[in-house]
Order: structure tokens, then C-alpha cells, then sequence
């Protein structure tokens, strides 16, 4: 019988919202809380926290070992994504389907309910994590590189400062490695840590990860064009609008796509050494190639 993605990552994304749900509870100031909720509980894939549990388990670790770290990726993915949608950044209307937190909350509050979702991130890592604090240390200097300016922030200003410019294939993959692959690679990274997992299992699984976080991003900037705001949960057409550099901009449609199926093969080739034991990385490399939204 094969691996059933779908009732996978239902009862893994089960598993984070009710996690998410203990782990951010409603606080004073009680509008901050609120606006933190709205984002973090709208939704979504759930794909950093269920590749975090994933690779913790294929390492012999235990789910309730990366699950405080499996919520801490989805707060800094959730700031991200409040951050990205403000009028400074790109500027955006709806998230996930409904309106993006500063038109419900306002910029100001918008900003600090990222700010409190990323310090936020950093406190369950450490005071959450039932595993030795010297698996834990080097988790939260992983993690901090990817929500900071070699990761995310980094990411965000190449790709502001990208906008309107012909930029080469190589800058546009560096720039997505740290805006979109970095958390992605932490995540995978992060829950191989905790489990306990050797510097060769590590640099394989970062590999894998890499390679799905820059298919993720491809796969993005195609939804972009093809998909509609509806299916996508966001502004359709966006990239293109303001002249953003993209995948199908510098390759086409066409070989996007083949250029994303190529990363995900290289990807699962990677997980080689574990056999059946890594079913949900590669079934999760599929599910990034194949989405919708």
C-alpha cells in the first residue's frame, strides 16, 4: 500500500494547529495577541512545521521533540508574511484569502505583531524544546542565520531593490535561496538536529532542502501568472505588476516548469540512502511541484 500524502499532511497539519493554538495564547496588550491569531491561525500548508517533524522522525527523533521548533518556523514564516504584505514591501490586500493584517490591524500594529511573532519563535525554541540544550543551541543559531539577514531579511531587501531590473538567472537563485529557501532549509535541517542527526545525514537533507525551497519559489512565480486570486489566496498577477524578477520572466513558462521538476528530482535523489524510511520528504517534494496555491 503507498504512502498516503494527503491523510499525511492532514493529521500533521492537525497536529501544528493545535500545537499553534496552546503555544500562542490570547494576551494583554490584547489587540497585539489578536492581531498575531489572525495571521498565525488563518491557515495555509503548514509546510515548514510538517518538513521540521519529518526529517526529526526519518532521524529516529520523537514529533514532540521538534514540534515547539516546528511552531517557532511557522511564527517567523507568519511575521514574513505580514512584513512582505505591507505598503513599504509588496504592498498587498489579501493573504491566505482574506485581508492582510495591517488593513485589518493597521501598519503599526501589523509591524509589532511580527516583531512579537519572531522574538516569539526564538522563546519556544529554547524554553519549550524537551530535548539536551546542546542539540537545542545550535537549532537556534541555525534558525536565527535564516530569519536574519543571511536569510529572510537579506532575501527581502535583494528582492526589493530586484524590482524593474534584468537580473542574471544566478542573482534571482540567491535571492530566493535566502527570501524562500532558508527557512525551508532550516526547517528540514532544524528537526535532524534535534533528533540527534550526523554532519553527512545533514548535509543531505540541506541539500534536499535547498532544492525544494528554490522549487517552492519557482513554482510561486508561476502560480503568479496562471493562478487566480481565488485559487492562489493572494493578488494574482502581482509579480508582473510591479516588474518583480522572476523565474518566468528571465526563463519563460515552459522552462520554468521543467527547471522546478529538475530541482525536485535532484532533491529526492538525496534521500536515496534512507529508502521507504524518507516516503514523507519525497512525497513532500512532490506535493511542492504539483500544488495549486
Amino acid at each position: 500500500m503507498g504512502f498516503d500524502l494527503a491523510q499525511y499532511l492532514t493529521e500533521q497539519k492537525i497536529t501544528v494547529e493545535q500545537a499553534l493554538e496552546t503555544l500562542v495564547p490570547h494576551g494583554d496588550p490584547a489587540n497585539l495577541y489578536l492581531a498575531m491569531r489572525y495571521s498565525l491561525l488563518a491557515g495555509g500548508k503548514r509546510l515548514r512545521p510538517i518538513l521540521c517533524l519529518a526529517s526529526c522522525e526519518l532521524l529516529g527523533g520523537q514529533q514532540a521533540w521538534a514540534l515547539p521548533t516546528a511552531c517557532a518556523l511557522e511564527c517567523i514564516h507568519t511575521m514574513s508574511l505580514i512584513h512582505d504584505d505591507l505598503p513599504a514591501m509588496d504592498n498587498d490586500d489579501l493573504r491566505r484569502g482574506r485581508p492582510t493584517n495591517h488593513k485589518v490591524f493597521g501598519e503599526a500594529l501589523a509591524i509589532l505583531a511580527g516583531d512579537a511573532l519572531l522574538t516569539l519563535a526564538f522563546q519556544l525554541i529554547a524554553e519549550r524544546s524537551p530535548v539536551p540544550a546542546d542539540r537545542i543551541v545550535p537549532v537556534l543559531v541555525h534558525v536565527a542565520k535564516a530569519a536574519g539577514a543571511p536569510g529572510i531579511v537579506g532575501g527581502q531587501v535583494m528582492d526589493l531593490e530586484a524590482e524593474g531590473k534584468q537580473i542574471p538567472l544566478a542573482h534571482l537563485e540567491r535571492l530566493h535561496s535566502r527570501k524562500t529557501g532558508a527557512l525551508l532549509e532550516t526547517a528540514v535541517v532544524s528537526g535532524a538536529m534535534l533528533a540527534g542527526a550526523k554532519s553527512e545525514a545533514l548535509d543531505r537533507l540541506s541539500a534536499y532542502a535547498f532544492k525544494i525551497g528554490l522549487a517552492f519559489q519557482v513554482i510561486d512565480d508561476i502560480l503568479d501568472i496562471t493562478g487566480t486570486t481565488e485559487k492562489i489566496g493572494k493578488t494574482a498577477g502581482k509579480d508582473q505588476a510591479v516588474q518583480k524578477a522572476t523565474y518566468p520572466s528571465l526563463l519563460g513558462l515552459q522552462e520554468s516548469q521543467r527547471f522546478a521538476e529538475g530541482l525536485i528530482e535532484e532533491a529526492k535523489g538525496q534521500l536515496a540512502p534512507w529508502g521507504t524510511a524518507a516516503q514523507p520528504l519525497l512525497a513532500l517534494a512532490d506535493f511542492i511541484i504539483q500544488r495549486e496555491h
